[in-house]
């Protein structure tokens, strides 16, 4: 193993934090992110906990600009060995009231986006024997009301890491893919949604959320480790999709009572 690895959206957030919990063991991280900013600071924080790496702006969007990513890992750092595709953004509302747009607008980056990564990245991670890590969420599991553009994107990186995981295990490639709950992260600022109260709704769940990015990031380091394909950070969440597995209909009657409530919410407001 070289130690190099790729972090997609790794300004701020659950991105940040993998990069710094890989850093600590002394690794190369290769980061973009469409926040400049955000990566400067990334990169300070990284070598300051031992790493170091460089930095450059990418729009997960177009695969153009993730092919000269993976060029320049190739250049700066000789290759790649794991591959993190973690750019991700929020969204919500119900499905009357999402238009084609907010559908769009979500696949493009949440599901073609770790598309195009996995695409970009492959030929790399083939040469090294590497890891594939694909961000995916809870929601790709439980479906919560309100987000199904939210909920059928993520389901899709679920679907991929699968197919990966059985078509690259001949070349020796791992696959993982985690699901994070809700966490405490800026997931918010890049909220679209066509009510502000949703947004509230689900700032609100955020709070309530003990567990910080940074614990994710070290659950998933040791899950990696250990080769676990299926990462599920939250011991709520571990014990819905147990549930879900079990008797999905109790699942689905537990979401139909949510919906309810939120739609009597937003009316309220």
């Amino acid at each position: 193993m070289h130690n190099r690895m790729m972090i997609t959206g790794a300004g701020s957030g659950l991105g940040r934090e993998i990069a710094l919990r890989w850093a600590r063991d002394g690794w190369q991280l290769a980061l973009s992110d469409v926040n400049e900013g955000g990566l400067a600071e990334t990169l300070k924080m990284v070598r300051e906990a031992g790493g170091d790496g460089f930095t450059m702006r990418c729009d997960v969007r177009d695969y153009s600009q993730l092919i000269a990513f993976a060029q320049a890992c190739e250049e700066k750092l000789g290759g790649i060995d794991i591959v993190v595709n973690n750019a991700g953004v929020a969204s919500g509302g119900f499905f009357d009231e999402l238009s084609l747009e907010d559908w769009e607008w979500q696949i493009a980056i949440n599901l073609m986006g770790v598309v195009k990564g996995c695409k970009a990245f492959l030929p790399l991670v083939q040469k090294s024997k590497g890891k594939i890590i694909n961000i995916a969420s809870m929601a790709a599991l439980m479906q919560a009301p309100g987000m199904s553009n939210y909920n059928v994107a993520k389901a899709g990186v679920v679907a991929l890491s699968e197919s990966l995981l059985v078509e690259l295990r001949q070349a020796e490639v791992g696959v993982h893919v985690v699901c994070p709950s809700f966490f405490q992260t800026n997931l918010l600022d890049s909220f679209r949604g066509p009510t502000p109260n949703v947004k509230a709704q689900i700032g609100k769940l955020l709070e309530s959320s003990p567990i910080t990015a940074a614990d994710i990031a070290d659950y998933i380091h040791q899950q990696v480790a250990k080769g676990e394909f299926m990462i599920l950070p939250h011991e709520e969440g571990r014990m819905a999709w147990k549930v879900k597995q079990q008797n999905p209909q109790a699942i689905y009657d537990e979401m139909a009572m949510l919906a309810e409530k939120k739609r009597a919410k937003s009316r309220a407001l």
